[in-house]
């Protein structure tokens, strides 16, 4: 069975950023060959309203088997708020617990992202699985593209 990736905006924006490209690119080929399927959710969408039209289309280009859309749910909000209520990270990050909350939820294999201050920061993802076992959830696997590049393929 596939993994199933949650990815945020900055790995979407990532494709065509120079510093970000290659690793990001990466991933997208992953899905083209059907090893990995990626998940993305409403939070997502609602960032890439304000993208370039060429960032919108990378994931609307995908085959629909490869992708699986998540959409906020109360269960979600809450757990972001309680990522927030634990100062995990501060009240202006609210859209990154979203994300969190709903890799938790949605059970993913991995949650892979650029953004190294609330996301993939050691002292952050502790926060965010500690409050994940707190709640009865599982702990995520938080990563950023570079650490989940299989250099054998």
């Amino acid at each position: 069975m596939k993994q199933r990736i949650y990815i945020d905006t900055s790995v979407i924006g990532g494709y065509f950023d120079e510093e970000f490209s290659s690793e990001s690119k990466w991933i997208f080929d992953q899905v083209k060959k059907r090893k990995i399927k990626i998940v993305y959710s409403q939070v997502t969408e609602e960032e890439l309203r304000k993208a370039p039209e060429k960032v919108k289309e990378l994931i609307k280009a995908l085959h629909k088997d490869d992708v699986e859309f998540v959409k906020i749910t109360d269960e979600a909000v809450e757990l972001a708020e309680k990522y927030l209520a634990d100062n995990v990270v501060g009240e202006t990050s609210f859209a990154d617990c979203l994300h969190i909350a709903l890799a938790t939820i949605h059970k993913v294999d991995i949650l892979v992202s650029w953004n190294f201050k609330h996301i993939v920061n050691v002292s952050r993802i502790r926060g965010y699985n500690s409050v994940n076992l707190k709640k009865g959830y599982q702990t995520l696997e938080i990563r950023s593209p570079k650490e989940i590049i299989d250099y054998e393929d």
